[in-house]
């Protein structure tokens, strides 16, 4: 297990958890997609939502550092990586005031991308209701007097930011409509995100025990957590035939190249001993889940 992180800078990168990005990313890039196949896409607003997407998805790792930290989920007997302020190399305010930094250029970069995505105010009041929301629930996960992560909740919020929200409010910003069919790639990428939060739970479930974080998995216990992993990994294919079948799109079959990874990963999770042998499955479901949005968007401009 790592125990050190060396610089403050190397400490810093830790904090980032730059392994999580394309995960955030992937939600924007279904949104676009869907959007271009309606030949309603537009850079400005990708590239703004990228930029709002990545700085949200860093506020929400440096508060999980902060969070664990002062709940106690980070202690000593962790067994993931060790952690940026549980190190002591990072200080609670130096974090403090980095998640202030990143909320501040959340707000910054979401009003520009709304400024340039919507004239009608109402939409925009509604919009910065829903960026507001994504501030405090990045920030609420494991921070403050009672932290959502900690009673279980982070697999909704991650299924509701990830998926939902994130798709169907891109695609809105990129056509100004909605479309009932694209909820089913979004849940996709909902269920893929809350694997990838699940695996993460499954590696952390002694140390999150021991610190009362009543995750999934510590609810469930570790077999019924891997099972709830298969759903979410199975379901999330499952959903794609069916938005193929009802489109009459084979093209829409293309991110199903991935799932031979994504089973080998469910597998490698299932058989996972201890956080040190689980831990590397984050990062590889992570990218399975960019590569399957990719291969989405490259068989509808391919093979449409």
């Amino acid at each position: 297990m790592e125990t050190t992180l060396g610089s403050k800078r190397q400490a810093w990168m830790h904090a980032i958890r730059l392994r999580t990005l394309p995960l955030a990313l992937s939600s924007i890039l279904m949104g676009s997609f869907l959007a271009a196949i309606q030949s309603h896409f537009r850079l400005v607003v990708f590239l703004l939502a990228a930029l709002t997407t990545i700085f949200l998805q860093v506020l929400s790792n440096l508060a999980n550092d902060y969070g664990d930290s002062i709940h106690g989920a980070d202690s000593q007997s962790r067994q993931g990586p060790i952690r940026a302020v549980q190190s002591g190399i990072i200080s609670l305010p130096e974090m403090k005031k980095a998640m202030i930094l990143l909320a501040l250029l959340s707000l910054a970069s979401g009003l520009t991308l709304l400024y340039f995505s919507l004239d009608d105010w109402k939409l925009f009041i509604i919009f910065l209701g829903l960026g507001i929301a994504a501030i405090i629930a990045a920030i609420t996960y494991t921070s403050g007097k009672k932290p959502y992560g900690y009673a279980g909740l982070g697999d909704i919020s991650v299924f509701i930011f990830f998926g939902l929200l994130g798709v169907s409010g891109t695609y809105f910003l990129h056509t100004l409509s909605f479309d009932w069919i694209n909820f089913i790639p979004a849940i996709s990428l909902g269920l893929f995100s809350t694997a990838v939060l699940n695996i993460n739970n499954i590696r952390d479930i002694e140390s999150d025990t021991i610190a009362g974080k009543k995750s999934i998995p510590v609810r469930i216990g570790k077999d019924s957590a891997v099972a709830y992993n298969w759903f979410l990994i199975i379901g999330g294919n499952l959903l794609i035939i069916c938005y193929a079948m009802i489109n009459n799109a084979s093209w829409a079959l293309l991110p199903l190249i991935t799932l031979p990874m994504m089973l080998k990963i469910g597998l490698g999770v299932a058989r996972g001993k201890d956080a040190q042998s689980i831990d590397p499955f984050l990062k590889k479901m992570a990218i399975s889940t960019l590569i399957w949005t990719i291969s989405f968007g490259v068989g509808w401009y391919f093979f449409n």
